[in-house]
């Protein structure tokens, strides 16, 4: 076997529902819009399935970003992750929708969005993605 070979590996993920969750997000007006400050959210109540396996997985969610004329509402948040739950994606698929749904519904100056996945197989995985200052 050459080194150039490689395996190939069916996966299934939900991309076209992942993609459709935007719409649970609600927001807030920013009652501050000229005051830099930054809002801070940590869960780690998010799962979803392993589109390999369709085993769960159980990650921490943290969300910094810096809001201009809009807030996210919390209780939609909650929702908003709920429905992770049922479907199928890989880390770095659900770490960019997450942020994705986020730049598009605020327009914030700054985001960042950081996965961190339960140890699994003894591998400890982390991932994060930013824009702005």
């Amino acid at each position: 076997m050459s080194s150039s070979s490689h395996s190939s590996v069916k996966m299934t993920e939900d991309t076209k529902k992942l993609k459709s969750l935007r719409n649970t997000l609600e927001t807030l007006e920013n009652n501050f819009p000229e005051a830099d400050y930054p809002v801070e959210f940590e869960t780690n109540e998010l799962t979803a399935l392993c589109p390999f396996t369709s085993h769960p997985d159980f990650y921490t969610l943290k969300i910094i970003y810096k809001p201009n004329k809009k807030i996210v509402e919390l209780k939609s948040f909650k929702s908003y992750l709920e429905k992770f739950r049922n479907l199928k994606t890989t880390h770095e698929t659900l770490l960019n929708i997450i942020f994705e749904d986020f730049k598009a519904l605020l327009s914030p100056g700054y985001l960042r969005v950081e996965l961190l996945v339960n140890v699994r197989g003894g591998i400890r995985a982390s991932l994060y993605r930013e824009e702005g200052e």
